[in-house]
């Protein structure tokens, strides 16, 4: 689809707001709705119209006992905040803090980094699979700036990115793009420990490139911010010296965020929910099938 074809197609506008762009349907009535026009249901989420003839239609009983049990809350209006985003701000800023309590950090670092060998019982002896995701909750104690820079990308892309696609959507495109930076590395760095969020964020980024191109936006800035990026990640590489950088970890995570991405922008409507389910399993199984290979490649 090219940016015209999205723009006359008045679908991939809120109904009720026609200058906002979103993904998610109105669960009753399948109309797209912007986030300020999104109110929880049992399943998913109603528009304002819906809610209203859903109250309409409820018994006496019903509108009492909702009266009852449910707390105050305003009709048309829910939640939009990136609340995934700031959650995964939290906590790993929670675990730097504990890496840098002397005599307790190493610890925790050493507990959670990624090395591909801890993967593998019959090179190590031990079997440490959490390692693929724990990764993404440690960073370099013996600087401020690794976290730092990594968390205030997650901000900033974050607060654009999970309103529009979703909470869970959004936290399943972070933890899978967190896998494919780690697969990537036991592939091209097997015997290289690695710390850092850095694969999870690239992941971001390449999803914000390609939904940004699905929804006609303007995707220079995201385009010269990620090639500046990837010229920092690969000049270490080319001439030597400066910090390490875990370019495998880059480029997996870029690789697999592409992915999912693309996988959002074509299954985005009601009827197509189970087989981006099942597409996103599948990444993830192609991914855990691809940590069989370096065996054969390091043995």
């Amino acid at each position: 689809m090219t940016t015209d074809d999205f723009r006359r197609n008045r679908d991939n506008f809120c109904y009720r707001h026609t200058d906002r762009q979103s993904f998610v349907l109105c669960q009753r009535c399948l109309r797209t709705i912007c986030p300020e026009c999104q109110t929880p249901a049992a399943v998913g989420v109603v528009c304002p119209e819906c809610l209203r003839d859903q109250q309409k239609a409820a018994s006496p009983a019903q509108r009492k006992a909702e009266r009852r049990w449910s707390r105050p809350r305003a009709v048309s209006v829910s939640d939009s905040r990136p609340i995934v985003t700031y959650a995964i701000i939290g906590v790993t800023l929670f675990f730097y803090l504990l890496q840098l309590i002397p005599g307790f950090g190493s610890v925790v670092t050493e507990a959670l980094l990624f090395w591909a060998p801890y993967l593998y019982p019959g090179i190590t002896g031990t079997f440490e699979p959490w390692r693929l995701l724990s990764v993404l909750l440690v960073h370099d104690p013996s600087g401020i700036w690794h976290v730092a820079l990594n968390m205030l990308a997650l901000w900033m892309i974050g607060r654009s990115l999970e309103p529009l696609l979703g909470r869970w959507r959004f936290l399943t495109l972070y933890l899978l793009s967190g896998l494919g930076g780690s697969v990537a590395v036991a592939l091209l760095g097997f015997s290289t420990p690695v710390v850092g969020a850095s694969g999870a964020i690239y992941g971001l980024f390449g999803a914000l490139l390609i939904i940004g191109r699905h929804i006609g936006a303007n995707i220079t800035g995201i385009i010269v911010i990620l090639g500046i990026n990837l010229v920092i990640t690969f000049m270490p590489l080319l001439f030597g010296g400066g910090v390490r950088v875990s370019w495998q970890a880059h480029v997996g995570g870029l690789l697999v965020g592409i992915l999912v991405a693309f996988i959002f922008t074509r299954t985005r409507s009601v009827q197509q929910q189970r087989v981006q389910i099942w597409l996103l399993a599948a990444v993830t199984a192609g991914l855990i099938g691809l940590l069989f290979v370096p065996p054969f490649l390091f043995a």
